[in-house]
């Protein structure tokens, strides 16, 4: 069973991941997941992949995974405190953000900041795939699937949802050839 929580609490658990995630995607979902399955123990780890796998249908997807923890916790309400909770620390830093960029473009000090980060937002998102594979990748099969999704997004570009679908149809494809072999 769910536990009840209110939307101030649902709102401050998103404001504060908002505000303090970097690095997008993985790295935005790896502390959604400590937060939320770890700390709080709002939803099981299996219910919060769903909710990743949900996530990655359609747009950015750790708005959606903050989305579906808030609408699985307290309805379309829920949902709407996480993703405003979520969005509103980028939208005001990226406001703010846009003014001094527009003023100060120019600048080779700006320039050369903006280009330090990358190597930190890579790594960012090495660590949260690394943690996550340490706890759903468990046998050769898993592994032999996480690469070829790997080397088909990184140098083939092919589209997560694509990748996806083929997942779920070798998976289906598989486990019914297990069952008539049995």
């Amino acid at each position: 069973m769910k536990k009840q929580v209110s939307l101030k609490e649902i709102f401050r658990v998103f404001f504060i991941i908002g505000a303090t995630g970097f690095g997008g995607g993985m790295a935005i979902v790896s502390l959604t997941e400590r937060a939320c399955v770890h700390e709080k123990e709002w939803l099981s780890h299996e219910e919060f992949m769903h909710g990743l796998a949900f996530g990655q249908l359609l747009g950015p997807f750790s708005l959606n995974v903050a989305t579906f923890v808030g609408y699985f916790l307290r309805g379309v309400a829920g949902g709407i405190a996480a993703a405003t909770g979520f969005i509103l620390p980028s939208f005001c830093l990226i406001t703010l953000l846009s003014v001094f960029y527009f003023r100060y473009q120019k600048l080779p000090q700006l320039q050369s900041a903006l280009n330090g980060t990358n190597p930190v937002i890579i790594a960012l998102i090495v660590v949260a795939a690394l943690g996550m594979a340490k706890n759903h990748i468990r046998d050769r099969k898993s592994w032999a699937m996480s690469v070829t999704a790997f080397f088909a997004a990184a140098f083939l570009h092919v589209s997560g949802l694509t990748i996806l679908v083929a997942a779920l149809l070798w998976t289906l494809i598989s486990e019914y050839a297990r069952r008539e072999h049995v």
